[in-house]
């Protein structure tokens, strides 16, 4: 997959993984970033940054750990899960929750819109949890070859979001998916299976995923 967008090696930033600031959040300049093993990440009113931790968190589909409470759960068919029905609401939601420990977000109008284009163009994909006819989790992504790069979830009930991610890990088990980014290293998402990689480990494997065609449009389970 080539793209005309070139950014800086990410190998040659620092483990905090800053490799480029500015450019703008065009589908040409994301699509580049996310096949160069970057993504954006950065406050209202700064400028665009753009990121390559090192280590980068994983999750491979076939290692997700489903507790025996989740699979009571999923079990008991306490929620249906939908993907890319709306889009619009999960990042929504992902944008307006509140989080621990978390002033405002980096989810802006500006990075918001960019990533409905994307799910547009058929590159963004959105797993969503209901509670009858009401959304109380989801999350939201966009994929690129055989991998599937993840940007935030939410959740109103106890354990929708990982119902979501449940669902998405099957999917990406079907249809032969090589991993999940979970971009940030975070103690939530090493519980439910994801593991730290080396970057340069991350970019090798990002590398051969790409080599395959994308699943465009709109999924369905």
């Amino acid at each position: 997959m080539a793209f005309e967008v070139q950014f800086p090696d990410p190998n040659e930033a620092d483990d905090d993984g800053l490799v480029a600031i500015g450019g703008n959040l065009s589908t040409e300049f994301l699509l580049a970033a996310y096949s160069q093993g970057l993504f954006p990440w950065f406050n209202e009113g700064n400028p665009i940054l753009w990121w390559s931790p090192n280590p980068r968190m994983v999750l491979y589909p076939d290692k997700f750990k489903c507790s025996k409470s989740l699979k009571q759960i999923l079990n008991k068919k306490m929620f249906t899960v939908k993907v890319d029905t709306h889009f619009d609401l999960v990042i929504r939601e992902c944008a307006t929750i509140r989080r621990t420990n978390q002033k405002g977000t980096w989810i802006t109008k500006e990075m918001s819109d960019a990533y409905v284009g994307l799910h547009q163009e058929g590159f963004a994909h959105s797993f969503e949890t209901y509670f009858g006819e009401k959304l109380v989790g989801g999350l939201y992504g966009l994929s690129l070859g055989k991998a599937f790069f993840g940007e935030s979830m939410f959740y109103k009930l106890t354990n929708a979001s990982k119902v979501a991610l449940f669902y998405l890990c099957e999917y990406a088990k079907t249809n032969n998916f090589d991993f999940i980014d979970v971009q940030q290293s975070t103690k939530h998402m090493h519980s439910l299976g994801a593991e730290d990689i080396p970057r340069k480990a991350f970019l090798h494997m990002l590398e051969k995923s790409l080599k395959y065609p994308t699943l465009k449009g709109k999924w369905r389970l």
